[in-house]
């Protein structure tokens, strides 16, 4: 095969995989107060942005020439009372528009509306979906003494040896059998859970599903 026909085909080959994302679909989380109650739960077409994709299933008005949103569903975010909506993108909160956010094929993109203070405004990474954002690159070191359990983990988070950031889940180190907290280490994510959590994540990767 010639090489400019070589080059042709490469590039044909990463369009399609680039356009394979596009296509398909994500799923769409609406909550408020941090998951406690669940407005919506469904599927969304991949390929557009983070706002359109809650137009496609509710009401949403919009601020600042659209680029931010203002209310779904008829809830309104208020700086007097300091509620207003927060999104992420498979468990990581978003750092700038939705509008200029991306949803790609089996993405979970999650919008929930809660109080907020100048110390809770920002919460970078949340549990609850799960197995996003270990799914998402790199590779996922699972750490406990039940190595039965912590093989089961391992399975749900690693699908096979991949490049970028390094990632870590703890099991039963020290805490309480229901604890669960999430947090960014490094360029990686780091999740810790108690042994009955992670019991159930092992037979069940929802059990976290909306969970701050």
């Amino acid at each position: 095969m010639k090489p400019a026909l070589v080059l042709v085909l490469a590039l044909v080959l990463a369009g399609c995989g680039a356009g394979a994302r596009e296509h398909g679909s994500a799923t769409l989380w609406v909550t408020r107060d941090r998951g406690a109650h669940v407005v919506f739960a469904g599927s969304v077409p991949a390929g557009l942005n983070g706002i359109q994709a809650v137009e496609r299933k509710l009401a949403v008005t919009t601020r600042y020439g659209g680029r931010y949103v203002q209310s779904i569903d008829g809830v309104s975010g208020s700086l007097g009372a300091q509620r207003d909506w927060f999104y992420f993108v498979d468990g990581v909160e978003g750092g700038r528009s939705a509008a200029e956010v991306r949803i790609h094929a089996g993405d979970v993109l999650w919008w929930d509306y809660r109080h907020w203070t100048a110390a809770t405004m920002s919460i970078p990474v949340v549990a609850g979906a799960y197995p996003h954002p270990f799914v998402d690159g790199g590779r996922t070191t699972v750490v406990a003494k039940d190595r039965t359990l912590a093989a089961r983990i391992g399975r749900e988070v690693n699908g096979g040896a991949r490049a970028g950031r390094r990632n870590t889940i703890r099991i039963g180190l020290g805490v309480a059998p229901n604890h669960v907290s999430i947090r960014r280490v490094g360029g990686g994510f780091e999740l810790e859970l108690g042994t009955a959590v992670a019991r159930r994540l092992a037979a069940d990767p929802t059990a976290l599903r909306y969970r701050f």
